[in-house]
C-alpha cells in the first residue's frame, strides 16, 4: 500500500512494473531483447516450440508429457524467483505482503508481457481447498499437436512450482481443459498432491465442472 508519506519522500508513483512498453527493450542493429533490468529475453519461434513436441514425443513417447511437466517445474521456480525480486525491488514490498489485486495484476501483465497468453485465478473452489488458473492465447495450445487430452504440460509444472514457491506447501497441478481441444481456455487446477491425484485419469472422460465436484467431494 502506498502511502502519502512514501510519496513525499520517494516523489514517484509506480505502475505495473511489467507494462510491455517499459519492461521489453530492444536493439534492433544487435538483434537483442532485454528486461528493464537488462536480463537478457528470448524469443522462442513457433517452429521451435514445435520442435520440442516433436522431438520428445519421438524419443521418449507417452514420457513426454513428464518430461514438460518437470521441465516446466523448474522453470516455474526459477521464474517465481525472478519475478519476486522484481516486484520487491520496485514496489518495496514482500510477494507475500502485496495485496491481492496488485499481485493478480502484476501476474497478469507479467504473463502477457512475456507472450504467455492471458492468465486469470478462479477461486469459485477456494473454500475446499483448490485454485483454478485460467489461460487463454497459449502458445504452447496452439502450437501442440491435436490429442484426445490437455497438452500444456509445461505450463502446468511452472504454475505448480510458482504456486508452491508462493504458498510454501507442495502443490500439483493438473489441466483439465485445453484450447488445442476446442475449450474456451485451458484450465488448471492446483492444489495437494494426494487429493488432485484422482483427477489425472479424469480428465479424458469428464468435463472440468464434473471434475471439480467429484473432487470437492
Amino acid at each position: 500500500m502506498i502511502s502519502v508519506a512514501d510519496l513525499l519522500t520517494n516523489n514517484r508513483v509506480p505502475g505495473n512494473y511489467f507494462a510491455t512498453d517499459a519492461y521489453v527493450r530492444g536493439d534492433l542493429e544487435m538483434g537483442l531483447l532485454e528486461n528493464r533490468q537488462g536480463d537478457r529475453l528470448l524469443a522462442l519461434p513457433e517452429t521451435f516450440i514445435q520442435a520440442i513436441y516433436a522431438g520428445l514425443e519421438q524419443e521418449t513417447g507417452q514420457a513426454s508429457r513428464l518430461v514438460l511437466f518437470n521441465c516446466g517445474r523448474w522453470w516455474g521456480k526459477s521464474f517465481y524467483t525472478r519475478f519476486a525480486e522484481q516486484i520487491g525491488d520496485y514496489y518495496d514490498v514482500a510477494i507475500s505482503e502485496m495485496p491481492m489485486v496488485e499481485f493478480l495484476q502484476a501476474l497478469q501483465q507479467c504473463w502477457i508481457t512475456h507472450g504467455w497468453g492471458k492468465i486469470d485465478l478462479d477461486q469459485t473452489y477456494q473454500h475446499s481447498g483448490f485454485l483454478v488458473v485460467k489461460v487463454w492465447n497459449s502458445p504452447f495450445a496452439k502450437l501442440a499437436p491435436q490429442k484426445d487430452q490437455p497438452v500444456c504440460h509445461l505450463e502446468a509444472g511452472a504454475l505448480a512450482a510458482f504456486f508452491s514457491q508462493l504458498s510454501g506447501r507442495e502443490l500439483h497441478c493438473v489441466q483439465t481443459t485445453c484450447e488445442s481441444m476446442g475449450a474456451d481456455c485451458n484450465r488448471f487446477v492446483l492444489g495437494l498432491p494426494k487429493r488432485l491425484e484422482p483427477a489425472e485419469t479424469m480428465v479424458t472422460n469428464l468435463d472440468h465442472e464434473s471434475i471439480m465436484q467429484q473432487l470437492c467431494n
